[in-house]
């Protein structure tokens, strides 16, 4: 693992919500808004960004922590903008602060956490699953 940021740094995403990202429950549609749900996929993904400059070819990214304040709907069709700050490094696990915006109407906060381990690590103790 390399480590080519510092604390403050940057990253973006975009991402436009579709009827696929609306509340919906096994009960159906709660609200045509973007979900929570589909804020943390994308919050994640945007946190990941690092991740992916960050990791060896024989290591990958494992989620350990996720916070969403949800402030406001987003709608079909608008795009949300999520930027990604680098928080901390500690050891191998990264943490990151990230908002999502839609203009200037803010839409989340939150926080992320991953943490980067060698591939074969994730598989021996995904495999150990029932030990």
């Amino acid at each position: 693992m390399q480590n080519p940021f510092q604390i403050g740094d940057t990253r973006q995403y975009q991402k436009t919500v579709t009827a696929q990202d609306f509340a919906r429950f096994e009960s159906g549609l709660v609200h045509p808004v973007c979900s929570t749900f589909a804020l943390a996929q994308a919050m994640e993904w945007a946190a990941r960004l690092f991740v992916l400059e960050m990791k060896d070819p024989d290591e990958e990214g494992i989620g350990t922590m996720l916070h969403i304040n949800h402030h406001g709907p987003a709608f079909e069709g608008e795009t949300l903008r999520l930027e990604a700050v680098f928080q901390e490094l500690t050891g191998n696990t990264l943490t990151c602060a990230v908002t999502v915006r839609v203009g200037e109407r803010l839409v989340a906060t939150g926080q992320t956490g991953q943490k980067i381990l060698k591939k074969e690590k994730i598989e021996r103790l995904l495999k150990n699953r029932n030990a």
